[in-house]
């Protein structure tokens, strides 16, 4: 028997180089998933795995910038792993797309029962709920699932990750500005070459979002690159967003 799915929308983005299939109420794919993409370097031949894959946005949109490439999409939500394989199919990557339902902070056992052993990511790339507890929960459960963590969740993460990748592979995160320090705690275990690139919503206006970048086992230290903005004082997107949003460019992040 096939998941029941709730009301769904076809949605172009990329400028129409992906097609998502996504539920009409709820979290949907929007800028931080495309960021994510561009942030992540990879190449021909390699393997990536997005955890909290949701309905494939982020690990779609980097198979897409990166012919060749190798992409698993990790998501717990049943209904959205079935939206994300259907999108796999739907856009033309079932020979180097998958998706699997799993717990992204779920044992290695589950993992490797699904393919995804210990030391075999060159890349993972995620968007792990925010741990909003200075807000009120969304009453809707896929919102709440995306944008909501319990304390700890994103140690998790960046274990599972960090577990996953072989011993030089990169772990690209996109986390809430102000939220940094934790982020950065959570990576210094395991992590360095720490590597941030802020994106603000307008010039002169604090960053919302931080892009982030770690190599496995890396000693090297953090650095911190030129911020992108999304839009101009009047409100226009800069030519910069565009070609990342609509154009499917590489983030500079990606060549660090």
């Amino acid at each position: 028997m096939g998941v029941e799915l709730s009301p769904t929308s076809h949605d172009a983005v990329l400028d129409g180089r992906l097609t998502l299939r996504q539920p009409r109420a709820g979290h949907r794919v929007g800028h931080d998933a495309i960021l994510l993409a561009a942030a992540t370097g990879a190449r021909a031949g390699e393997h990536a795995a997005d955890l909290g894959a949701g309905v494939g946005g982020a690990g779609l949109a980097l198979a897409r910038r990166v012919e060749g490439l190798n992409v698993t999409l990790v998501e717990v939500d049943p209904e959205l792993v079935a939206l994300a394989a259907e999108n796999v199919a739907h856009n033309g990557f079932a020979a180097r797309v998958r998706a699997v339902c799993l717990d992204a902070a779920g044992p290695a056992a589950s993992f490797a029962r699904a393919g995804l052993a210990p030391g075999t990511m060159a890349h993972v790339l995620m968007n792990p709920p925010f741990n909003a507890q200075r807000q009120q929960a969304s009453p809707d459960r896929s919102r709440r699932f995306a944008h909501v963590a319990a304390p700890g969740t994103l140690n998790q993460w960046v274990r599972t990750a960090a577990r996953l990748l072989h011993p030089t592979g990169v772990l690209t995160l996109i986390w809430r500005a102000d939220g940094l320090d934790a982020a950065v705690q959570a990576l210094a275990a395991g992590f360095g070459a720490l590597a941030l690139l802020p994106v603000h919503p307008k010039p002169a206006v604090p960053a919302i979002r931080v892009l982030m970048r770690a190599v496995k086992g890396s000693r090297a230290p953090l650095s911190l690159l030129p911020g992108l903005i999304l839009a101009d004082a009047t409100g226009n997107p800069t030519a910069e967003a565009e070609a990342v949003l609509r154009g499917g460019a590489a983030l500079p992040l990606a060549d660090v």
